[in-house]
């Protein structure tokens, strides 16, 4: 159990992320300072939202430069901090050399936080970001567990280098961290495993995310014929950046912590943005035939292999979140909310257009 005192700096890796933007913020307005480690410090453009958010909070923000694979680059960002948030590291599903694009920097990035945080004698706690993507591969692997729900005692066990890189890039690194984390005492680890991530970006003109492609493909009209009825957690972004905090700061936080506020599908957060704004944007209304996406899927998407389409299409997806619940003291909003305000930030920010596809 770690006590940690908010009159420190925090570390925060990744700060322009999605998920990171929203740790600032709250830790910011909390009048905490924040410790921010960017690839380059100098681009203005890309940190203007932090800055803006530090000029109305009150705390204040002070930028490091780092890179996951440059082991050393995080110690001048780290001193003086007790509570360091790992949360870079990359989210992709398609890719030309997962090995290179996605294993590489999440696992030796993760591998180099944490040997600075070994180094570094005031580290008293890290919260790593990582996934429910390390807990399961397929939708279906959540109807075969125990009760048909994960929990936080499995691992995904069926993610490759060629089948689901990504999930397998979040495994490997959240195994690395248990490893070092056990392989000291001066600091203890508590991991955050996130399903998909919604919810309005603090940054959305520069924020990438996948959540936020799918949404701009569901209002573009990409999806007009149909979405595919694949089983999935949502958690808002603004609770996962909660969740975060909880787990920096309440001193008996421990262990895995699944982060998710809904056992949903796509087809469902699909006809809750049709409900809303189906009148002025081509969303999907249905679900696409299993057999068309098996036929199609592989031409359109080299990610949608026949395999996945078997092992996640018509399937549901379970979790059981009752420890962030009862420990991280979590509790989630609802799940129109999220959509809801997910799709206003695009519109806001004219990212998308009214029934044209982009």
């Amino acid at each position: 159990m770690k006590n940690i005192d908010k009159t420190k700096p925090v570390l925060v890796t990744g700060a322009t992320g999605y998920v990171a933007g929203w740790i600032i913020k709250k830790l910011m307005d909390d009048g905490l300072t924040v410790h921010a480690t960017v690839r380059n410090p100098n681009d203005e453009q890309k940190l203007e939202h932090l800055v803006k958010m530090a000029n109305q909070s009150n705390g204040g923000i002070k930028f490091f430069k780092a890179d996951l694979l440059n082991n050393g680059s995080f110690a001048e960002a780290m001193q003086g901090c007790e509570l360091v948030f790992h949360t870079a590291s990359p989210f992709m599903t398609e890719v030309k050399d997962a090995q290179k694009e996605l294993i590489e920097p999440a696992v030796l990035g993760t591998e180099n936080v944490l040997n600075a945080a070994m180094q570094c004698e005031s580290v008293k706690r890290v919260v790593l970001t990582s996934s429910c993507a390390a807990i399961y591969t397929d939708c279906i692997d959540t109807e075969n567990a125990t009760n048909g729900e994960i929990t936080e005692e499995n691992w995904n066990t069926n993610a490759s280098l060629t089948y689901q890189p990504y999930s397998y890039s979040k495994t490997l690194a959240e195994k690395k961290a248990w490893e070092i984390a056990a392989s000291q005492s001066k600091w203890d680890l508590v991991v955050i495993n996130p399903s998909m991530v919604f919810g309005p970006a603090t940054n959305p003109k520069t924020a990438t995310s996948e959540s936020l492609s799918l949404l701009k493909q569901m209002g573009d009209g990409s999806f007009s014929p149909g979405v595919p009825n694949i089983g999935v957690g949502i958690i808002d972004v603004r609770d996962l950046a909660t969740a975060h905090i909880n787990a920096g700061f309440i001193p008996s936080a421990s262990g895995r912590n699944i982060i998710s506020g809904h056992n949903s599908s796509f087809l469902e957060a699909a006809q809750i943005l049709n409900n809303e704004f189906g009148k002025q944007y081509k969303i999907p209304k249905k679900a696409l035939p299993k057999w068309l996406l098996m036929l199609i899927g592989p031409m359109v998407n080299k990610v949608i292999t026949r395999k996945f389409v078997q092992n996640n299409v018509n399937k549901t997806w379970k979790a059981n979140n009752t420890k962030s619940i009862r420990e991280l003291n979590m509790q989630y909003r609802p799940l129109k909310e999220t959509m809801v305000d997910s799709f206003e930030s695009l519109i806001a920010n004219k990212l998308i257009e009214k029934g044209k596809r982009k």
